[in-house]
């Protein structure tokens, strides 16, 4: 077997982390104005139901993007842009930087891992980023959406003011609201992106389709956020509804579920699937690519300290 070159050697679990987590913000900077486009549709319904009227204001991506951009400024597509940020440092970190770590874990420490240790390792890391970071995910589709009320007035004047008013008038239990269909959605976003990324690299590897090199990762993570988009989107509208309802008008997340099948029929669990797989799709494209390449930076750079000569 031939020796193993110093910009050869795996990135260690620190490098993933930091990784994971930067390549996350650089993916969300490029794509955050299709996760906006994504919210506003997602709710839109549960706005004009409210309201009894059936006009409906945005009507496609694109269109969601021209209109935000028409009555409430180019700034408005980054509402929410520093909770966003904040999350994925925090979130993207533990979901995405230790599922190799957690896969060696169920793995016993072994390097080959099957479909259930992969999405063992998936549901775990998912569970725990939520867990730790929901807070940010909250605040940044309550800013994303705060455009829907009907009064007018903004919610929220910044981010740290977002957090210090959910706290006062929902508690700190409204910082968490909406966990455990977060949880649900990310362990099925987790499984579906990651899993799906490992298996199309490792397939595209091991039949000499492509080398290690970006086409596989671009392959690879558009494949992966294809895969995600139809397996998560259900969970994703109403982790979104929920979070951004008002005290009392969900009991639960179930209950939210069942009011939008009751009032808007199965066809609202996939409203704006299209922002959903353009901003899934392309942020798994920035993000798996840049990911690749900060760890092969990283690992160099720890190499060359390790040993100059």
């Amino acid at each position: 077997m031939v020796g193993i070159k110093r910009t050869d050697l795996p990135p260690t679990a620190a490098i993933k982390f930091f990784g994971a987590g930067t390549a996350a913000c650089f993916a969300d900077l490029v794509t955050f104005p299709l996760d906006t486009a994504k919210v506003r549709l997602q709710i839109q319904g549960e706005s004009t139901a409210a309201s009894g009227s059936a006009v409906v204001k945005y009507r496609g991506v694109f269109g969601t993007i021209a209109t935000m951009v028409r009555t409430e400024g180019a700034r408005s597509l980054y509402n929410g842009l520093v909770a966003g940020l904040q999350r994925q440092m925090s979130f993207a970190s533990v979901r995405i930087g230790l599922y190799d770590s957690m896969k060696q874990f169920y793995n016993r420490g072994s390097e080959n891992a099957n479909i259930v240790t992969r999405l063992m390792a998936g549901c775990t890391t998912g569970a725990m980023a939520v867990a730790f970071a929901q807070p940010t995910d909250v605040v940044k589709v309550r800013f994303q959406a705060q455009v829907c009320q009907s009064d007018g007035l903004k919610r929220y004047n910044g981010t740290m003011d977002a957090y210090r008013t959910i706290a006062r008038d929902e508690g700190v239990r409204g910082l968490w609201k909406g966990c455990m269909p977060n949880i649900t959605r990310n362990a099925i976003v987790n499984c579906a992106e990651l899993v799906t990324y490992d298996i199309i690299k490792e397939l595209i590897l091991k039949y000499d389709l492509m080398t290690d090199n970006l086409p596989c990762h671009f392959t690879a993570a558009f494949g992966a956020g294809f895969c995600t988009t139809i397996v998560a989107s259900p969970v994703d509208v109403v982790k979104t509804r929920f979070m951004n309802s008002t005290a009392g008008q969900y009991s639960s997340a179930l209950n939210c579920a069942l009011t939008m099948l009751t009032k808007e029929g199965p066809k609202a669990f996939y409203k704006g699937f299209v922002p959903s797989f353009l901003r899934l799709g392309s942020w798994n494209i920035v993000m798996f690519v840049s990911y690749e390449q900060i760890k092969r930076g990283l690992t160099r750079m720890h190499s060359s300290w390790e040993s100059p000569f």
